[in-house]
Formats: structure tokens, C-alpha cells, sequence
């Protein structure tokens, strides 16, 4: 590097240093000279979003396949529509990079002292700050050219350590001051663990795994967002225990591998599932969030089932604190445990349902048909709606192939996140996405954003004309009975295949298998840009692992 820099190249050098090849931006006045005279001619390709909101899911969802994403918006009026956006990532624990471009120290000053306003601005130099400090691991603001680089470097270290975002106020008067240029890569921070608490966390798991008959292990998300995934397939191999992840983790691993037996997702999990927890005599939960999505309707047997998660071990009335999850797995994985010999049960083949081609397609039709097109090239994308349920039981055989932001559960996610996901990608996956209509409703922009650069996820807009799973949350009898939805879970209704030719896309309305057949040969064969199905259901039916709920 040049032994001189500005702060504007110093933050693009970092971030390029850490994986970003694309930043998710909006255009505003305050950011707009870093994006043009930094960020376009060193590599990072900008993509231009619609709106804040939109961008933010897009960074999440690049972000949990690249390791880190980025979106650059403006001061108050961009920065706190991205609100949500890094709430989620925050919650999920999700590497964001939030870059605010902020007026100038003149602004604020002037501002502060006259009351002459700037644009954008509420009550001075800390609004917009103050508000990012709840909802991030670090929020700093470079208002000092001498001291960018220790702040950015404090800032990002933090956000790839603890995999949860940041917020960087990047003043418009600052962009070309110089300052020091990047030392060495910036690294992760150590993981830390007690001594003891460790020592006595791996004796105590190590020695129920020796004496369970029926042992049984439980993957998280943290198994995900800490890149562990290669150390829990050891694990799992060296002990031959099945197991089984959770909804946020599903696929975390290949669900084609051989002790894989399903999602542990409460009454909606398969009978296999259910009755393995019930029978194991131990259960080790690795990096489980426990949380209502993920447990629907069960309670955890808390006295045979050990958790390890956020930096802790839980198990019975034993707590091991300070105990990070890489070293507990690396202290089971030296105890070298002798293999246990378990006969698995017998998991129900996958076929193409038999159905006629002029029948109406139901929810549960609908996920029973599309398995059919799931492989090992396909990411699978489900929004906080119904198809949580009907996702939930896919076999989804690509390690890491699915993404849900099902503890966060905000509505509309997954067809905004697809622009960084198809963005993040392997080049030869494709990305099939399950919105509810009312999810869809929210961030339907995203398809502009897709056509624009040419992204060609297959978008699936299950409508049924009603916020579905809110229903079913406050009064799930309704499904059953003649009763009406709730007056506010009714939707608008939308045509939105018609949405297509809006945004130059393709699209289809499809309300038989017939249709649908011929629908998702058409979109597997449109390699430029999105395409949207909309799949016309009934609005009382729902997916069978949902029926539990009567009321």
C-alpha cells in the first residue's frame, strides 16, 4: 500500500482486505464522493438499492454466505430507515457494516451553536449515533483523520469477532484528509475461555456421551456463525450420534449425510425427530438459540439436554461460565470418545407427489411438489410466514443451502436478502426464495434491484390474500373452522405476477400443478434476472406441521 492514505481509502482498503466485493448503497448527498472517488475504483462494485430497509436485508443475506457485508446511506432520513434491517443482523448475529455519511464538522457546529440547519439533521451530532449504539457491537464517528484508522480498525475487529454489526458516521469533510495507511490484516480477536470452567464443562459432557445408550446432538446457529461446521462433522463422525439441527441452523450441515435425522423445531418437527428427543438420554444442544420459533409448542428436557451457547454451559443445575464453543467441542473431540452404535430410524423416501395436473395447488401441496427441484446446487431462502412450516421439512442437501432470519422473524426479509445472496453465492447455485404475500408486500422493490444487475433468483409469493401466521400466532382455530380472519390480517390483494413487467422482469400466476410445473421450468430457465411465481392457495389451508395449533 502507499505510505499515504486518506480515510476514505483507509475504510475501503480494510473492507476489502476482509472479503467485501459488493457494498449496498443509496445514493445521498453526505456519502456520495466516498462511493465515487473510493469505493468504484478500488474493486467493490456498488449496488445501487431502492430504499434503506431493502439494502440492509441485502447486506444480511451476502453477509452470512461472504462473512461480512456492507451498506452505505445517509445521514437520518437513510440511516435510521436501516433500522430494522441491522436490528435483525444484531439479534442474529449477523457481520453488517453500517456507513453513515454524515455532514461535515462546519455543519454540525453551526447547527449546534446557531441553529442554522443542514439537511437531514434532528438535534445534532449525536441522533443518529446514540441510536446505532443500542443495536450494534461498536458506533463510532470519525470526526479526527489521526484517529480513523485506530477507530475503524477497533470497529471492524469488533464486528468480525462477535459477528454482529457496526455503525461507522463517516463525515463528509473527512473522505480526504489523510492519515496512516492500514497496518498488516486485521484478525479476529482470541476466543477466551476459563480454565476451569472449561476443564469441568468437557468432563461432565464427555462423561454423559460415555454412558448414554442414546445420546444425541443438537446443532445451532452459532455452529454457523462461528465457522465450526467442520469441527461438529468430527465430532459427530467420532462419537456416531445422530443429530439433528434447528430451524435458524437448518442445513448448517448436508441433510444428505447419513446420521442426519431432521429439524428439531417443537410439534412442527417430524415424528422421527420428536421421538428420537424423546428417547435420547442425552442430548448435547451445540450453539442452540432457545427461542418461541424454535421450540413451537415443546419444552426442552432440561435435565438431560446440555447447552453451549453464548460463551456458556448449561446442563441440569450445573453452569459453566466463560466457556467459548470452539474450545468445548476441541476438548470432547481430544477426550476421543469410543463411537457409539446406533441404528438410525428409517427415514421416508423422497418422491414427486402423485397429483393431478388440473388440481388446485394447497400449502402443503405446494412444498410437497417443490422438493423436487431442490439439490445440492439450490439455496433455499424462507420468510418469516407459513413457510417457515412448510420449509422446515425440505431436505435441503447443500451445507449451508439455507437462510432464515426465523429469531428476528421480520416479514419481508427473505426477497430482499436474495439480491446478496445470489450476490454471495457459488456461480453455479441457484436461489429459490418462499415469501408470504404480506412479507412480499413490504420489500417487493428488491425485484428492481435483481433486474438491474441481472440476479435471477426464483421468487415464490405464496398467496392466500391474509398475514397468515399472524392469524395462526393469535387464533390458529380459524384454519379450522368458518370463522373470518382477523379484520387487520387481511391483505390488499395484489396481482403480482403482473409485477413482472413493472420491473422488467418475468413472472406467473399459478393455481395448479399443471402450472406450476410449467411455471418453474420457465424460471429455471431464466438466467437473467428474477422471476416471480405467484402460487394462488387457498386461504384456510396451511402446512400439515402447522396443524397442531387449534387455537
Amino acid at each position: 500500500m502507499n505510505e499515504t492514505c486518506t480515510v476514505g481509502q483507509y475504510l475501503v482498503d480494510r473492507l476489502r482486505q476482509l472479503g467485501l466485493e459488493h457494498l449496498f448503497a443509496i445514493a445521498g448527498d453526505y456519502s456520495i464522493q466516498w462511493l465515487n472517488r473510493y469505493v468504484t475504483p478500488n474493486g467493490i462494485q456498488i449496488v445501487e438499492e431502492v430504499n434503506e430497509v431493502n439494502a440492509g436485508y441485502a447486506a444480511d443475506g451476502y453477509a452470512r454466505l461472504k462473512g461480512i457485508g456492507a451498506l452505505c446511506v445517509t445521514y437520518s432520513a437513510g440511516a435510521l430507515c436501516a433500522v430494522n434491517a441491522v436490528a435483525g443482523a444484531y439479534v442474529e448475529k449477523v457481520p453488517l457494516v453500517l456507513i453513515n455519511g454524515t455532514p461535515s464538522v462546519k455543519k454540525t457546529i453551526t447547527f449546534e451553536q446557531t441553529g442554522f440547519s443542514a439537511h437531514h439533521f434532528i438535534s445534532g451530532r449525536e441522533t443518529d449515533l446514540q441510536s446505532f449504539e443500542h443495536l450494534t457491537v461498536a458506533a463510532i464517528r470519525i470526526d479526527n483523520p489521526d484517529l480513523a484508522p485506530t477507530l475503524i480498525d477497533y470497529a471492524l475487529t469488533r464486528c468480525i469477532s462477535e459477528r454482529r454489526p457496526i455503525y461507522i458516521e463517516l463525515l463528509q469533510d473527512m473522505v480526504d484528509l489523510e492519515c496512516e495507511p492500514p497496518r498488516g490484516v486485521l484478525q479476529r480477536a482470541r476466543s477466551l475461555s476459563d480454565p476451569t470452567s472449561l476443564e469441568q464443562s468437557v468432563a461432565r459432557i464427555c462423561a454423559r456421551l460415555e454412558s448414554a445408550e442414546k445420546p444425541l446432538i443438537w446443532l445451532g446457529v452459532e455452529i454457523d456463525r462461528l465457522g465450526l461446521q467442520d469441527k461438529a462433522m468430527s465430532l459427530i463422525q467420532q462419537l456416531n450420534v445422530p443429530f439433528v439441527t434447528e430451524l435458524l441452523s437448518k442445513a448448517v450441515l448436508s441433510e444428505d449425510d447419513e446420521l442426519f435425522v431432521g429439524v428439531l423445531d417443537g410439534q412442527a418437527s417430524s415424528t422421527a425427530v420428536t421421538d428420537l428427543a424423546d428417547s435420547a438420554d442425552f442430548i448435547l444442544a451445540l450453539g442452540v438459540w432457545l427461542t418461541d420459533i424454535n421450540s413451537l409448542g415443546w419444552d426442552p428436557d432440561y435435565d438431560k439436554t446440555a447447552f453451549a451457547s453464548f460463551d456458556a454451559v448449561k446442563f441440569g443445575t450445573y453452569f459453566g461460565g466463560q466457556v467459548a464453543l470452539e474450545h468445548l467441542v476441541d476438548g470432547i473431540l481430544a477426550e476421543k470418545i469410543a463411537p457409539k452404535e446406533r441404528k438410525l430410524p428409517e427415514m421416508p423416501a423422497h418422491s414427486v407427489p402423485t397429483v393431478g395436473e388440473a388440481d388446485a395447488i394447497t400449502y402443503q401441496g405446494f412444498y410437497n411438489y417443490i422438493q423436487q427441484y431442490i439439490d445440492r446446487d439450490t439455496v433455499v431462502s424462507a420468510d418469516a410466514s407459513m413457510n417457515y412450516f412448510g420449509s422446515l421439512l425440505l431436505d435441503v442437501p447443500s451445507p449451508g443451502g439455507f437462510i432464515v432470519q426465523s429469531s428476528y422473524s421480520a416479514i419481508g426479509y427473505s426477497g430482499a436478502a436474495a439480491t446478496g445472496i445470489c450476490l454471495a453465492k457459488d456461480p453455479g447455485q441457484k436461489v429459490l426464495v418462499f415469501s408470504g404475500d404480506g412479507g412480499f408486500q413490504m420489500t417487493a422493490q428488491c425485484l428492481a434491484t435483481q433486474t438491474r444487475f441481472g440476479l435471477d433468483p426464483v421468487i415464490f409469493v405464496i398467496d392466500n390474500g391474509v398475514y397468515a401466521v399472524e392469524q395462526w400466532l393469535a387464533d390458529a382455530g380459524v384454519f379450522h373452522s368458518d370463522e373470518p380472519f382477523y379484520k387487520p390480517c387481511e391483505l390488499h390483494r395484489w396481482n403480482y405476477s403482473m409485477l413482472a413487467e413493472v420491473f422488467g422482469c418475468r413472472g406467473w400466476e399459478v393455481g395448479t400443478y399443471q402450472e406450476l410445473r410449467d411455471a418453474v421450468t420457465g424460471a429455471l430457465e431464466n438466467s437473467g434476472g428474477p422471476s416471480l411465481i405467484q402460487v394462488r392457495v387457498p386461504d384456510k389451508t396451511i402446512p400439515d406441521n402447522a396443524n397442531w395449533k387449534t387455537d
